[in-house]
């Protein structure tokens, strides 16, 4: 008798998005999309992910208890230690609308962009990209890699080589 072998597993990106109570200018298909563009991106094949939206409060609390900050904070993610290549990536990211719109208003850019923003950041930290608290962040390697993926997520499609407006 031989041994059974196992079929090879396909690649899976899991991205769960949650929003309880929380009403988003974004479905939530559309940013499991832009989370599963950001690490197909990133060459990742395995990914367990989670993205919940919370309130003020709530992020606020976590900053204080994660990150010993006050107040709230646009985003915050977790990911966890990979023990092998091979392992999914595994993480959390939580990200508060209402602190978003505030920061889309100081930016002059509309909240759905900074979502998307904010959605491709956190999933880059869990990917383990980081850069400067305040400083040179705007101008981080991470950060700059963070703006070429949401212009392309947020460019407008392209026509097909063969389509012509008449």
């Amino acid at each position: 008798m031989s041994p059974t072998r196992l079929a090879p597993r396909a690649p899976a990106l899991a991205v769960d998005v949650s929003a309880d109570g929380i009403r988003l200018p974004i479905a939530r298909a559309r940013i499991a999309e832009i989370a599963r563009d950001v690490l197909h991106g990133e060459g990742v094949r395995d990914a367990l992910l989670s993205i919940a939206f919370v309130s003020r409060a709530r992020i606020a609390a976590m900053n204080r208890e994660h990150l010993g900050h006050r107040g709230a904070t646009d985003v915050i993610s977790f990911g966890f230690q990979r023990v092998n290549r091979e392992a999914p990536v595994v993480g959390d990211v939580y990200i508060c609308p209402e602190v978003a719109r505030v920061r889309a208003r100081e930016n002059g850019v509309g909240v759905r962009e900074e979502l998307t923003r904010l959605v491709v950041h956190g999933v880059l930290h869990v990917l383990g990209h980081d850069h400067p608290e305040e400083d040179g962040r705007e101008s981080s390697p991470m950060w700059e890699k963070q703006e070429g993926i949401v212009r392309r997520l947020l460019a407008p499609p392209r026509r097909g080589r063969g389509s012509r407006s008449r």
